[in-house]
């Protein structure tokens, strides 16, 4: 699987760890910054994301800050990209089965390196469940 992640100053660290674990597993990274924990804006970074993926529909997004808040809501102003606030491998799973999500977002301040880990192994084993979940996501998109 291929995936770009991105973060602000506040999730730095657990981007650099999930971007390691990501590749021991062997998939493919894009790290869209940044390198630094210098302050940015972290809807810089999550535009940067969302077009990405947009552009790559074959590749999912990973999107950190400090909550995951902040991420989420500004991914989410992007038409086709539904980005989901995880805390958990079940809300993970959930996102991606029932909600079609294509970009994963959590908080570096919320979850520790353990439950990132079990969050991203339930977002790769998830796939959309389709079905009766279908309508729902189309009606997600309001031009």
């Amino acid at each position: 699987m291929k995936f770009y992640i991105a973060t602000d100053h506040a999730g730095i660290e657990l981007k650099d760890y999930t971007v390691d674990l990501l590749k021991q597993k062997g998939h493919e990274v894009i790290d869209l910054g940044p390198f630094t924990k210098d302050r940015v804006d972290y809807p810089d970074y999550a535009h940067k994301l969302s077009l990405s993926v947009l552009e790559d529909t074959e590749a999912q997004g990973i999107l950190i800050c400090g909550s995951g808040i902040g991420m989420s809501m500004a991914a989410n102003r992007h038409e086709g990209i539904r980005a989901a606030l995880c805390h958990d491998a079940y809300t993970a799973t959930v996102a991606r089965g029932h909600n079609d999500a294509n970009v994963l977002c959590f908080g570096e301040r919320i979850v520790g390196k353990g439950v990132a880990e079990s969050i991203i192994d339930a977002w790769i084993a998830g796939s959309f469940d389709g079905g009766r979940h279908c309508g729902r996501v189309e009606k997600i998109e309001i031009n």
